[in-house]
């Protein structure tokens, strides 16, 4: 008599199963599933923040300058050595955040409001289609296009990881509890690193095709997407504090 109460409970499960499938179709039933999916929209998260804080097609215009001049070889090396110093200096940030939230006392909500100020300031620059000076000034272009080899600085830092994408990196450690969302932030910094040797390797063809107007599209783009992510930030941090009720 006690057979049935399980086989009714997993006749059921197969038939919700079903019914979600019938509904929504096979392919659209693994597309909600994804959606729903907490790693993916984390992962999501990570690798647009980094992405559009590195913003490796802004600096196209600094990396032109830097290596004007330069063969294709030495721009292609400095290209490299600037992604590896992007990718070494944000990952060392990733692996050792949580030490250095703990050995300044910093608390995950003040990184978070401090970390959406900056990249709002980044977000406006960016709306204008402009640079902004937290990534890199006119000084820094100009001693690094006076240097032999300017990939590691200030190619590589601070004007693709700069301050706003360190802050994003930490804000994202601070919400990373576990280890396959620390491999997702480590991941994601390594996915922006490749676009970025890809990005200023192919400069001037890039440049060619996209043209100046088409860069400042990109950039403004990606400038309104970082303002909405600066202002959830900072929401999230008010709201760690109790300023903000939770929904």
């Amino acid at each position: 008599m006690g057979l049935p109460g399980p086989c009714i409970e997993a006749g059921s499960r197969r038939e919700d199963r079903v019914t979600s499938v019938d509904m929504y179709g096979p392919a659209n039933t693994a597309l909600h599933e994804l959606q729903n999916s907490t790693y993916v929209r984390f992962s999501l998260l990570a690798v647009s923040s980094i992405f559009f804080l590195v913003d490796p097609f802004a600096a196209i215009g600094s990396f032109l300058a830097i290596t004007a001049g330069a063969s294709p070889e030495r721009r292609k090396r400095m290209a490299f050595k600037a992604s590896l110093t992007c990718f070494i200096v944000l990952t060392s940030f990733a692996i050792g955040g949580q030490f250095i939230f703990s050995l300044f006392g910093i608390k995950l909500p003040a990184f978070e409001i401090a970390g959406g100020l900056i990249l709002l300031l980044i977000g406006i620059d960016m709306l204008e289609a402009k640079r902004s000076p937290t990534q890199e000034s006119s000084d820094e272009t100009i001693e690094g296009a006076a240097k032999e080899d300017a990939g590691v600085v200030p190619l590589g830092i601070p004007m693709l990881a700069g301050p706003g994408a360190i802050s994003s990196v930490m804000v994202l450690v601070g919400e990373a509890p576990n280890k396959w969302q620390m491999f997702a932030i480590i991941g994601s910094i390594a996915i922006t690193a490749t676009a970025s040797y890809g990005v200023l390797n192919g400069a001037d063809k890039l440049r060619r095709v996209l043209g100046e107007t088409g860069i400042r599209i990109l950039v403004r783009i990606m400038g309104l997407l970082l303002v909405a992510l600066a202002m959830q930030f900072f929401v999230n941090g008010l709201t760690d504090l109790g300023v903000i009720a939770r929904q």
